[in-house]
């Protein structure tokens, strides 16, 4: 339920395929909420036997959260069990069950819309925070234009399996080749030239990937600069998009707009376009810490 290595990511994402491959047999054979109460126990065999995860997760708890002892230990169960919803709710919304749940938005979603109205393309920027993908069934119309930018090492095999189990999927992936940049960003600008729009998530990067130092709840953290760099050099609309789980089976939607920055040649504008989406993060993270879900040491020391 972590990530592997607890100095950066990896490119793969722990519990994947036998993960979901796991949680679709409980729902497919006994529903959502028997998936949740077996759940707990998968969450104390995670705790012990994936401890580069949990080093993570009690660090986070520790020194960014300024949890006591006690509380972090508790952190930690209630931190994996949030994780292990937000992966079978996933699957249960993919498999047509969203109407068991609730969907709110903010006041920002009808903006968000007047963008995707708008003839030209659009970045949005997420994180792994909440369950961002289980907002797909609303995409309805937008979403054949919606491209989901993931590492090849992460998306394979998850993305065969879900679609075996799907309904339909209304949103497409867009892989990304961890060792040919310049592929990447060619096949970002066809997308966005064809009024398109991308979803990069901003807090994840591969070693050899440009990086910026920017203070995070408290700490120094490294973030990807490409998504805003490449939307302050196309200068296409931008939206921090964020979907987490409030109490019962119910989600909440947030959008930020962002606010005009002016691109070109050195204006260093992808920079203020990572501090905004540092802020709404930490907004975020601050609101629902228990649904942060990078395994691995994100802050430097």
């Amino acid at each position: 339920m972590g990530d592997n290595n607890d100095k950066e990511w990896s490119g793969k994402t722990r519990g994947g395929s036998f993960g979901y491959g796991f949680f679709i047999f409980l729902i497919d054979r006994l529903g959502v909420r028997f998936a949740y109460i077996f759940l707990a126990f998968v969450v104390v065999y995670f705790i012990p036997f994936a401890p580069k995860a949990t080093a993570a997760s009690w660090w986070y708890a520790r020194n960014i959260l300024k949890k006591s002892l006690f509380q972090s230990f508790l952190f930690l169960f209630v931190n994996y069990y949030r994780f292990g919803q937000t992966l079978i709710d996933k699957v249960a919304v993919s498999a047509g069950k969203k109407d068991r749940y609730q969907f709110v938005f903010d006041e920002s979603y009808s903006r968000f819309l007047e963008i995707l109205n708008q003839e030209r393309g659009a970045i949005m920027v997420s994180a792994h925070v909440g369950n961002w993908e289980i907002g797909a069934p609303f995409f309805d119309k937008y979403g054949k234009k919606i491209h989901i930018a993931m590492l090849d090492a992460e998306y394979r095999k998850i993305k065969e399996m879900l679609e075996q189990h799907s309904e339909s999927r209304n949103y497409n992936v867009l892989p990304l080749d961890e060792t040919d940049g310049l592929s990447n960003i060619l096949r970002a600008k066809a997308i966005l030239d064809r009024h398109e729009y991308i979803c990069f998530q901003g807090d994840r990067f591969l070693e050899n990937t440009q990086t910026a130092e920017v203070g995070f709840l408290g700490k120094t953290a490294r973030f990807p600069i490409g998504p805003f760099l490449l939307a302050s050099r196309l200068q296409v609309p931008v939206i921090f998009y964020f979907s987490m789980r409030e109490r019962g089976m119910k989600y909440k939607f947030h959008f930020r707009i962002v606010e005009s920055v002016s691109g070109g040649s050195g204006s260093k504008s992808e920079f203020r376009l990572l501090e905004q989406y540092v802020q709404a993060l930490e907004t975020i993270v601050q609101g629902y810490p228990h649904q942060w879900f990078n395994y691995y040491r994100f802050w430097g020391k």
